[in-house]
C-alpha cells in the first residue's frame, strides 16, 4: 500500500475544510495542502439547497462559492470520492478507501472538518438507511446526492410533507410552493421556528399558511412508513387523536449532531452536545489536529461553551484553524447566535439569548418589544418592524434581540446592529450613542435600533 506523504491534510471539503485551506495557502503558498472529500462536490452551499429546489437560484452548480477548478489553480489539491475509516493520532497516519482501494496517507499537520450529520429520530417503519436508497420516497437534505435525489422526487410528486418546522424545514416549505406542490408541515412542539419565542414563530406561521403550506403543530409521529406507490405518516395530537395521511415524498429535517465519529475514535475528547472539544485557537486534545465547523463546541459570548452549527462559524473557525497550523496563534472570539430567515414575504432574526434563556444563565431579565416603521412613515411603502429586546435589569447590558418584518425592511442589518452590540458587551444606553445612516427613503433619525432601545429604557423606568 503506498502512502501519501502530506504536509497540512484536510478531512472535508465544505466551509470549514474549504476556508481552512485557502487560508493556509495564501498565507504561506508554497505549503503543499491536499483535501479529502467523501463527494466530487467541493466547497458546496448546502444552506442555499432550499433556493436551488425553488428555482430561484436556477443552476445548482453556482452554489459552490468556489468551483473546483478555481481552487486547484489556488495549488490546493482534492481527492474526491474517498472515504476516511480512521486516524492514528499517534503515528499521524489517516486511512480510507476509494473505487480503486484503500489509501493511507501521513501527515505533518491535520484539520478535521467532517461537520455535521442529519438526525433523525427512530420513528416506527423508517431508519435513515431508508433515505440513502435508490428511489426512495423519504428523503433527509445534507450533501449533494440528498439534493439531487430529492429534487428528482419533487419533480414526479404532487402532495409532499416535510417533518421538522425549523430553518431549513420552512425554507424547504416555501421551495416546494414555489414548485406548485401541496405541502404539509408537520412540528413536534407548539409552534415552528423554536429558535424564536411563540410571538414570532406564529407570525411565520400565518405567513406559511396563507401561502397554502399546511402547518400541524403539536404532532407526535408514530410511524413513517413507505411502499411503492405512497408515503404513510401516522401521528398523534395533544388529545391522542390518531391522524393518517399519505404523500408522494417526505422530508426529514429534525436537526444535526456532529459528526465526531473519526475523531472519537482517535480518542480526541468531546464537549457540550458531544461535540469535539477544541481551545480557542481550534487545537483538540491531540497532537497536530485541529478541527473547525459543525462537528466541534464553540464559545458563547453569553453561555461560554455551546453547541450551535451555523455556516457563518464555520467559515470563521476554518479560517482560524488554517492560520494556526501554520503556528500563528489566532484566537476564535465566539459567536451570539445570529440567524436569520426569509419566510415567503418576511424575515425573522435573532440574536444573543431569548428571555428565558437569558434568565436560565443567571441574568436578572426585563424584556420590551417595540412596532416600528423601517423608515420614514411620510415617505411611501414604509413598513413596520417588531422588535423585542431583552437586557440585564442591573447593568442594562443588552442580552438578545428578535426581530420580524416584511422582505426588503431591513431585518437582517438591524439584527447584526444588535449582534455586534451584544458581542461587545453594550448596554441598552449604548445602543442611543451609535451613528446610524439616516435617509427618509431608507431610515429614520433614530433608526428603529434605538427606537426599540429608547422603548426598554422606558419599560425599565416604569417597573421601578
Amino acid at each position: 500500500m503506498t502512502v501519501k506523504n502530506e504536509q497540512l491534510l484536510i478531512i472535508g471539503g465544505s466551509d470549514a475544510g474549504i476556508s481552512a485551506a485557502i487560508q493556509a495557502k495564501e498565507s504561506e503558498p508554497t505549503l503543499q495542502v491536499k483535501i479529502i472529500l467523501a463527494d466530487e462536490y467541493p466547497n458546496l452551499s448546502i444552506c442555499g439547497f432550499p433556493y436551488a429546489a425553488s428555482r430561484e437560484v436556477p443552476d445548482w452548480h453556482s452554489l459552490s462559492h468556489r468551483g473546483l477548478k478555481e481552487l486547484e489553480a489556488l495549488g490546493i489539491v482534492f481527492d474526491l470520492n474517498t472515504l476516511v475509516n480512521s486516524i492514528d493520532a499517534e503515528n499521524h497516519l489517516v486511512s480510507g478507501v476509494r473505487s480503486n482501494g484503500a489509501v493511507t496517507y501521513k501527515y505533518n499537520k491535520l484539520i478535521v472538518a467532517t461537520g455535521a450529520i442529519p438526525k433523525v429520530d427512530a420513528f416506527q417503519g423508517f431508519s435513515f438507511n431508508d433515505t440513502q436508497e435508490n428511489n426512495s420516497k423519504i428523503h433527509v437534505l445534507h450533501t449533494m446526492s440528498d439534493y439531487l435525489s430529492l429534487d428528482t422526487a419533487l419533480n414526479q410528486a404532487k402532495n409532499t410533507a416535510i417533518i421538522g418546522a425549523g430553518y431549513i424545514g420552512v425554507e424547504m416549505a416555501e421551495a416546494m410552493v414555489r414548485r406548485k406542490l401541496n405541502v404539509t408541515l408537520y412540528q413536534r412542539s407548539n409552534e415552528i421556528l423554536s429558535t424564536v419565542e411563540n410571538e414570532f414563530g406564529s407570525m411565520a406561521h400565518q405567513e406559511l399558511t396563507q401561502n397554502r403550506v399546511t402547518v400541524l403543530t403539536d404532532r407526535t409521529i408514530l410511524s413513517v412508513v413507505s411502499s411503492a406507490t405512497s408515503v404513510k405518516i401516522k401521528t398523534t395530537d395533544l388529545g391522542n387523536i390518531t391522524d393518517e395521511q399519505s404523500f408522494d415524498t417526505v422530508l426529514i429535517v429534525t436537526g444535526v449532531q456532529p459528526n465526531t465519529q473519526l475523531l472519537e475514535a482517535a480518542g480526541a475528547k468531546t464537549g457540550a452536545a458531544g461535540a469535539i472539544s477544541v481551545d480557542e485557537f481550534m487545537h483538540t486534545t491531540l497532537p497536530d489536529i485541529w478541527a473547525a465547523g459543525d462537528l466541534v463546541e464553540t464559545d458563547h459570548r453569553l453561555l461560554g461553551k455551546t453547541y450551535l452549527p451555523l455556516g457563518t462559524t464555520a467559515h470563521k473557525q476554518g479560517r482560524i484553524a488554517g492560520l494556526n497550523v501554520l503556528g500563528q496563534r489566532c484566537r476564535f472570539r465566539g459567536i451570539v447566535g445570529t440567524q436569520v430567515i426569509r419566510v415567503f414575504n418576511l424575515v425573522i432574526a435573532r440574536t444573543g439569548l431569548l428571555p428565558k434563556e437569558a434568565e436560565n444563565a443567571g441574568f436578572s431579565t426585563l424584556s420590551s418589544t417595540s412596532t416600528v416603521f423601517d423608515h420614514n412613515s411620510y415617505f411611501p411603502n414604509a413598513s413596520k418592524i417588531t422588535i423585542k429586546l431583552t437586557a440585564d435589569k442591573e447593568s442594562r447590558l443588552l442580552l438578545g434581540a428578535q426581530l420580524i418584518g416584511n422582505y426588503g425592511s431591513e431585518i437582517a442589518k438591524r439584527n447584526d446592529i444588535f449582534a455586534t452590540a451584544i458581542f461587545n458587551k453594550m448596554t441598552i444606553n449604548d445602543l442611543d450613542d451609535l451613528d446610524l445612516s439616516y435617509s427618509p427613503p431608507i431610515a429614520s433619525p433614530w433608526d428603529p435600533v434605538q427606537q426599540a432601545a429608547q422603548d426598554w429604557e422606558a419599560v425599565f423606568d416604569k417597573s421601578k
